[in-house]
């Protein structure tokens, strides 16, 4: 029988343990008898296995069907887009993802976050095992208004979380993500107020611990707006408190820090700030190290950016930034002691890919595809193409 490694299909989390092998194959850490010994340490292996080696990521392709409608959308197909049948946009989605999926290389990819349609009905995850390359799954459903402030948003989906999850894993999934959008304005217009953080990071640590009593890793994702006229202060500000909230009640949700992720966005100047087009990267790169060394526990074992909408080229820009600091930071500096800084990006790897596949140049789209996973596994390394 071959060794069980991180990129193994799950084991049968539900079958009955065998405490033989947990007691000759224990985790490196102290547990909590909140976690039996052998899901810890898979939770751990594969939580690792996404961030290493250093340079690979996350490749995010967890769009609904409305929104990978407008992924795929483009002059060719805009005209008729109207006219094809569910079953014919279905079939759409399906070999998009296919041809994505064969195109990526194992070499800067860990893992793959599938929206559920692709991995349940799709079945899409044995191909990506196969390339050496883990499999997840969105797990969030849809948004609705924080009472008395819905300028915010909760997100809903905990109802019947674990009995999704659980369908993820037996379909081979072997984490989970988890996105919960945070407004975020100048000082004086107030947002995101206290109630707004303490709802997402709640969310956000309830969701962990199911996700980990299902036997998936969980991404823990903190989208900060950057679409309103917060500068860079007031930006960094709101990640550091909601990040520090998260793992607060992550604490008090009984989550293994050592078998998760956290996939924050990039602290910036909002796009309606004066300042936006002034910031560089290395302003950016400064802020995102400070945020992550005062926010996030040193057992996480990385931390795997989201790209927002942002360009590829900003977007890779950044994280190439960030790990530059940390390349060239003293031996004193806590930056040298940061977790992993990698990438999760979506759009920030397909955008252009995208638009080659739907006018049928599949060769182009590979090309690209690989072009910007190299790029984003530099960047990750703090070195640039």
């Amino acid at each position: 029988m071959p060794p069980i490694t991180a990129n193994s299909y799950p084991s049968n989390l539900f079958s009955t343990p065998d405490l033989a092998s947990d007691r000759r194959n224990p985790p490196d850490v102290f547990l909590q008898p909140l976690h039996t010994s052998s899901v810890a340490r898979e939770l751990i292996d594969t939580a690792r296995a996404l961030v290493h080696p250093r340079g690979k990521g996350i490749y995010a392709t967890d769009e609904d069907p409305q929104t990978i409608a407008a992924v795929l959308g483009g002059p060719i197909d805009e005209a008729r887009l109207k006219e094809w049948t569910e079953e014919e946009q279905r079939d759409r989605r399906r070999k998009w993802r296919e041809a994505a999926y064969k195109a990526i290389s194992s070499e800067y990819i860990s893992g793959v976050i599938l929206y559920p349609e692709t991995l349940i009905e799709f079945q899409l995850a044995e191909l990506l095992t196969s390339k050496g390359i883990i499999p997840g799954v969105r797990a969030n459903a849809d948004l609705r208004p924080i009472p008395r402030s819905e300028a915010e948003l909760a997100v809903e989906g905990l109802d019947g979380l674990l009995k999704k999850l659980q369908a993820a894993r037996i379909a081979g999934a072997r984490f989970s993500k988890w996105r919960c959008p945070i407004a975020c304005t100048s000082v004086v217009r107030g947002l995101p107020t206290q109630a707004g953080l303490e709802t997402q990071a709640d969310t956000l640590a309830q969701y962990a611990a199911i996700s980990q009593q299902a036997g998936l890793v969980p991404i823990v994702e903190p989208d900060v707006a950057f679409t309103e006229d917060a500068d860079l202060p007031r930006s960094a500000d709101v990640h550091e408190r909601v990040i520090s909230a998260i793992y607060e009640r992550c604490r008090v949700h009984g989550v293994l820090l050592e078998g998760s992720l956290i996939k924050p966005s990039f602290p910036q100047p909002g796009l309606k700030h004066p300042s936006r087009d002034k910031v560089t990267a290395e302003d950016v790169g400064l802020a995102i190290a400070t945020v992550i060394a005062r926010s996030v526990p040193i057992s996480v074992p990385g931390v795997v950016f989201l790209s927002g909408g942002l360009p590829s080229e900003v977007a890779t820009s950044y994280l190439a930034a960030l790990n530059a600091l940390v390349n060239s930071s003293k031996p004193d500096s806590p930056f040298r002691r940061l977790p992993v800084l990698s990438f999760s990006f979506g759009r920030a790897l397909q955008g252009d890919a995208a638009k080659h596949w739907v006018r049928g140049d599949e060769e182009k789209m590979k090309e690209t595809l690989e072009k910007w996973s190299r790029a984003c596994w530099l960047a990750a390394q703090g070195k640039t193409a």
